[in-house]
């Protein structure tokens, strides 16, 4: 019996000291340069909270697209004249084609199991629970939205950047003035 403690405690010792043999090394480049780290303390405060940047510039952007009344400017530009293709106000939000109410995957239907200890989020469509591999974001709703930038500029008004082939759209939450720009880069007998 004592035998058997020794080899079940050397075993689990062996067992312990072995695990470090398998982590797997910290990312580095091919100019030995390691993945860096970095301490980010919250310095904005929304309702109350301390957040990053990041998290105030998400938040703000769902209470402010969210907000009972709230009107935004669209301003679809041509990315080769500068010239506004189109302006339009918005009432609330734009919606991206990729949104969805319901989710557009089922992975299992209750109690049907496929071979998994986890199926995804339950929805109930009908009278039927199914799971879903996809979540339900933040907005309430599924599916990708158009990629695009989002910021607050310092008159406290709202943009998102949206870019496309041959024009770009701006969304605000004031009316904008575009000046027309135009960048001349061909040579000219004086450059030369």
């Amino acid at each position: 019996m004592k035998i058997l403690s020794i080899l079940a405690i050397t075993a689990a010792l062996f067992t312990l000291t072995s695990c470090d043999q398998f982590k797997s090394p910290a990312p580095q480049s091919s100019s030995g340069v390691r993945k860096a780290t970095v301490s980010i303390k919250p310095n904005f405060t929304f309702e109350g909270k301390r957040v990053t940047a990041e998290q105030f510039n998400l938040m703000t952007r769902q209470k402010r697209a969210n907000a009972a009344g709230a009107l935004k400017h669209l301003y679809v530009v041509s990315a080769f004249s500068g010239d506004v293709i189109l302006y339009s106000t918005v009432k609330g939000k734009v919606t991206s084609s990729g949104k969805r109410l319901t989710a557009k995957h089922v992975a299992a239907i209750e109690g049907q199991n496929v071979g998994s200890a986890h199926n995804g989020m339950l929805i109930r469509i009908g009278n039927q629970n199914y799971y879903t591999p996809e979540v339900l974001q933040d907005d309430g709703t599924y599916g990708a939205s158009n990629k695009y930038l989002y910021w607050v500029d310092a008159r406290g008004v709202g943009h998102e950047q949206y870019v496309t082939g041959g024009t770009f759209i701006h969304v605000s939450d004031a009316p904008m003035a575009f000046p027309k720009i135009i960048l001349n880069l061909e040579e000219t007998a004086e450059s030369k």
